[in-house]
């Protein structure tokens, strides 16, 4: 844990990092659980920078770390529901016995003759019924190439295999669990969006840029109504004085309550703030992006810039042209070794062909105030620095499920994928070529 950064964990490169009596965590590479070590913007009203998403940003229409839920009685609760990020590498479960024992016997015959394995009715369906049952781990909507990877590792292991129909599979297992009551999948469904629209007259909610815990349960022997009269106690809770603790607890326990809120009715953001004030705490903001997707929020954003300055400064130091002069003016002030992290944030807008004014605007009343702007709603203020402010916002649009603004559409692509390393395998042309500079 860095103390530094609110005791969130940090990725290890050196043991010499490890402090006298710090707290450390062990996570299994092998199992693909990795630690990965607004809709206008403006940084505000009342400062000299302020942060934010003016009131023509669209809310979303449907738009490792694995200690999700800290406190033991709501890690007993959710322990069979909750999720990892997709692995790096598919691992292909163990099957039953019988399954094995035929793959291992038609993993023989192709290692000898070249000759593939027949699956029996059984057999196929124990090995579909295995690989779903290892994907839900991490996601419920699998993607094309998601399951090109598990195809791909299933053969590797197996080559005796030939097709598995894996796709077909795994939307009758969404069916299955739609008629379950599994959230993720209800709040889809057509009988969930009003009219009863089809998902093309209707935008589709679900997890769109790497969401694990999107629209998960609700914790076990908890209801709505027990968990509003929570979400009424907060309100008093966070005023008190010394009562952090107890306000950290029951904001784990009402992590799956508020997402349901904001997926579901997708709440105007001064509304949301009066039902939910504890959640506008630069602690909070940390800690319910962690949950949603498993990994550090503001240590993660501002080391992987750390990471990446150098390289971006020297890309960006190559272009040319009207960009390469303004990016020229952008990065010249890093010479202030604490305005570097707010350089390259600006520098990226601008390298994108994107105008950093709508991500950030600076007034003249006062300087030493940085906050966000959300739909004309202040939410935070009295930020240390530009770049704190630009990692809070990003973690907002995760906790609020806001939509990209089309103004910063591929800042934000490039700070997810890149910088945050959330989903980065699917890229748009523009953080293609950048990321193909990156690593020349």
């Amino acid at each position: 844990m860095d103390p530094l950064f609110g005791n969130e964990f940090m990725n290890l490169t050196s043991m010499d990092e490890i402090q006298d009596r710090g707290t450390i965590r062990m996570t299994s590479l092998a199992e693909g659980l990795t630690t990965q070590s607004s809709e206008a913007h403006s940084i505000s009203a009342d400062a000299s920078c302020s942060f934010g998403l003016d009131d023509s940003t669209s809310r979303s229409s449907g738009c490792v770390d694995t200690d999700i839920l800290s406190s033991p009685e709501l890690e007993a609760s959710c322990s069979s529901t909750s999720r990892a990020l997709w692995p790096r590498v598919f691992c292909v479960p163990e099957f039953s016995f019988d399954a094995e024992l035929k793959l291992e016997q038609g993993n023989a015959a192709y290692k000898e003759k070249g000759t593939l394995l027949t699956s029996d009715p059984e057999l196929k369906s124990q090995i579909l019924e295995g690989l779903i049952q290892e994907i839900v781990r991490y996601k419920i909507y699998v993607t094309d190439k998601d399951l090109n990877t598990v195809g791909e590792a299933l053969i590797s292991k197996h080559p005796c295999v030939t097709e598995t129909s894996l796709k077909i599979k795994l939307a009758s297992y969404c069916t299955h669990l739609r008629k379950l009551g599994w959230p993720e999948v209800v709040v889809d469904s057509v009988t969930h969006k009003p009219g009863g629209k089809s998902s093309a007259a209707f935008a589709n909610k679900r997890p769109r840029r790497s969401e694990v815990n999107y629209c998960p349960p609700y914790p076990v022997g908890e209801s709505k109504d027990s968990l509003e009269t929570l979400r009424v106690e907060l309100l008093s809770d966070v005023k008190k004085a010394n009562n952090r603790e107890v306000v950290r607890m029951k904001m784990e326990k009402t992590f799956a309550y508020r997402r349901h809120e904001v997926v579901c009715d997708t709440p105007i953001i001064s509304d949301f703030q009066a039902r939910w004030s504890a959640l506008f705490e630069v602690s909070e903001i940390n800690a319910e992006f962690k949950p949603i997707t498993t990994m550090p929020l503001q240590f993660r954003f501002l080391s992987q810039i750390d990471v990446l300055s150098d390289k971006l400064t020297k890309v960006f130091k190559t272009r040319g042209g009207q960009i390469g002069r303004r990016l020229q003016n952008v990065l010249e002030p890093m010479d202030d070794v604490d305005l570097v992290h707010e350089c390259i944030i600006k520098g990226l807008c601008v390298y994108l062909n994107e105008d950093p004014s709508n991500l950030v605007t600076e007034y003249v009343r006062s300087p030493e105030d940085i906050g966000i702007v959300i739909e004309g709603q202040r939410v935070l203020q009295d930020l240390d620095n530009c770049a704190l402010a630009a990692a809070k916002l990003f973690g907002l649009m995760y906790t609020l499920n806001l939509t990209y603004p089309p103004e910063l559409k591929y800042t934000f692509e490039v700070l997810q994928k890149l910088v945050m390393e959330l989903e980065g395998n699917s890229l748009s042309k523009k953080a293609q070529v950048l990321k193909n500079r990156l690593y020349e």
